[in-house]
C-alpha cells in the first residue's frame, strides 16, 4: 500500500490490461524476421512487400473504429476479452495461408484485434489508475508493447533456419501470448467508470473502494457522474466544443507519431540493416538489439513520466528522435522509447471525457493506424526509389513538427484527475495554445 492506495491490486489491474500491448507488438513485429522469407516464398515486389507489411495495420483502422463505440456500449473488459480469441485464431489462419491473398486476409483479420487491443487497453489503464500513478502505470502498456517485439525478434531468429515453413512456425507461435492474455483479463473486473455511467454504481463502488479507499470511492462516482452528458452515446457528443480541442490535439499527435518513422524502424530493420552491408543471420540478430534498445529506454520511461510530466518528455524525444535520425538508428529509438511511446499511450486516454472516451479514443487510434498503414506500404518503394537520405530526412521534419505542435497545443496531464483534465478542454479562460503545468 501507498497511502491509501492499494498498489498491488491495481498494479495487478493496469498490468493486465496492458499485456494487451504484447500482442500488439507481437504481431506488428513478428513479420518483421518473416519478411525475407515470404517475399521469397510468393515472389513479392516492393509494393507487394508492403501489402505484406500494412494488411495488419489497415485491418488496425477498421478494428480500433468498431472497438471505440463498441467500448462505451458493451464495456472494456468484454470486448478485450473478444480481442483475446481473435488474435489466436488470425494467428493461426496467417501460418496456414496458402497463397499471398489469403496471407494478406488474414494479417488484415488480425489487425482488427491489434486496432481493438490498442484502443481498449490504454483506456482502460487510464479508468483504474490514481493520478498520482497514472503515468507508470501507462507506461506498462508501451513496455508490454516492446515486450511483445522482442519476443518475436527472438522467435523469428530461433526459427530461421527450421526449413521453407519457418515463417509460417512465427506466426502460429502468437496463440501462446493470446491464451495468456485471455486468461488474465477474464480475472479482472469491467473498468469502474463504465461501471459508474452504466449505472452499476455498487459494482463501481466496490472496485474503486479496492483501489483507493471507500472516501475516494465515493468522491469519484460522484465527479464521473458530474460529467456524464446526455450525447454520451452519440457521435454528436464529440462535437462538444471542450471535446473537439482535445480531438484535434489527440489526432494530430496519432498522425505526427507515425510519419516520424517508428514502425518503419520496427518492421524494416532487417531490411535497413542488410542494405548496409550486413547478411540476413546477422540483420535478423540485430534486431534483437533494437528491441532491447526499446526496452531499457522504455523503463526509463517509467521512472521519470510522474517527475517530469508528459510534455516535457514529448518534446525532448521529438527533438531528439530528428536530430538522431541524421545520425543513429539506436539514439533514435532510444529518444522514442523513453519519451514519445509510453506517454503517447498514455496521454491520449487522459486527454478525454468519461462519457465519450471510447467513441473519443476512435478518432487519434484510428488516424494513427492511417498513417501507419501507408508510411509502412511506401517506405520500400521510398527507401529504394527515392533515397535513404530524403525518406530519413521528411522522417526527421516529421519529429521536429511533433515536438512543435506538443509544446504549442498539449496541455500537461501528471498528478491530475481525469475528471480534472476535461476540465481543460471546456473552461473557456483556457485557449490555446495550452500552457506548461
Amino acid at each position: 500500500m501507498t497511502g491509501s492506495i492499494n498498489t498491488r491490486y491495481v498494479a495487478f489491474l493496469a498490468a493486465t490490461a496492458a499485456l494487451g500491448g504484447l500482442l500488439f507488438g507481437f504481431d506488428i513485429a513478428i513479420i518483421t524476421g518473416a519478411g525475407p522469407f515470404i517475399t521469397k516464398q510468393f515472389s513479392l515486389d516492393d509494393i507487394r512487400l508492403g501489402w505484406a507489411f500494412s494488411s495488419l495495420l489497415f485491418g488496425c483502422v477498421l478494428g480500433c473504429f468498431f472497438a471505440g463505440r463498441l467500448a462505451d456500449r458493451y464495456g472494456r473488459k468484454r470486448l478485450l476479452v473478444s480481442v483475446a480469441m481473435l488474435f489466436a485464431v488470425t494467428s493461426v489462419a496467417t501460418a496456414l495461408a496458402p497463397s499471398f491473398i489469403l496471407f494478406v486476409t488474414a494479417r488484415f483479420l488480425g489487425g482488427l484485434a491489434v486496432g481493438g487491443v490498442s484502443l481498449l487497453s490504454p483506456m482502460y489503464v487510464a479508468e483504474v489508475s490514481p493520478p498520482s500513478i497514472r503515468g507508470r502505470l501507462g507506461t506498462l502498456y508501451q513496455l508490454s508493447i516492446v515486450v511483445g517485439i522482442i519476443v518475436s525478434y527472438g522467435i523469428n531468429f530461433l526459427l530461421r533456419n527450421t526449413g521453407t515453413n519457418n515463417w509460417r512456425w512465427m506466426f502460429l507461435t502468437g496463440v501462446v501470448p493470446s491464451a495468456v492474455f485471455f486468461l488474465f483479463v477474464a480475472l479482472a473486473p469491467e473498468s469502474p467508470r463504465f461501471l459508474a455511467m452504466t449505472g452499476k454504481q455498487d459494482k463501481a463502488f466496490a472496485v474503486l473502494e479496492r483501489i483507493g479507499g471507500a472516501d475516494t470511492a465515493r468522491n469519484q462516482i460522484a465527479e464521473i457522474m458530474a460529467t456524464t452528458h446526455k450525447d454520451a452515446k452519440s457521435w454528436r457528443g464529440l462535437l462538444r466544443p471542450g471535446v473537439r480541442r482535445a480531438l484535434w490535439v489527440g489526432a494530430a499527435l496519432a498522425i505526427l507519431i507515425q510519419v516520424s518513422g517508428i514502425n518503419t524502424i520496427v518492421d524494416y530493420a532487417p531490411a535497413i540493416f542488410q542494405s548496409a552491408g550486413w547478411k540476413v543471420e546477422g540483420a535478423l540478430a540485430s534486431t534483437i538489439v533494437v528491441g532491447i534498445t526499446e526496452f531499457v529506454f522504455t523503463l526509463v520511461s517509467l521512472l521519470v513520466i510522474d517527475r517530469y510530466g508528459r510534455k516535457p518528455l514529448y518534446i525532448v524525444g521529438s527533438f531528439g528522435m530528428a536530430l538522431s535520425l541524421l545520425a543513429l538508428i539506436l539514439i533514435y529509438l532510444a529518444f522514442f522509447s523513453s519519451c514519445i511511446g509510453p506517454v503517447f499511450w498514455t496521454l491520449t486516454p487522459e486527454i478525454f471525457p468519461n462519457d465519450v472516451r471510447g467513441m473519443a479514443m476512435t478518432v487519434p487510434v484510428l488516424v494513427q493506424w492511417v498513417a501507419n498503414a501507408i508510411v509502412v506500404l511506401f517506405f520500400p518503394y521510398a527507401f529504394h526509389v527515392i533515397g535513404k537520405a530524403t525518406t530519413f530526412g521528411f522522417l526527421a521534419l516529421m519529429a521536429l513538427t511533433q515536438g512543435m505542435v506538443t509544446w504549442v497545443y498539449v496541455p500537461e496531464t501528471k498528478n491530475k484527475r481525469l475528471e480534472e483534465i476535461e476540465g481543460h478542454w471546456s473552461d473557456p479562460n483556457r485557449g490555446v495554445p495550452a500552457k506548461t503545468a
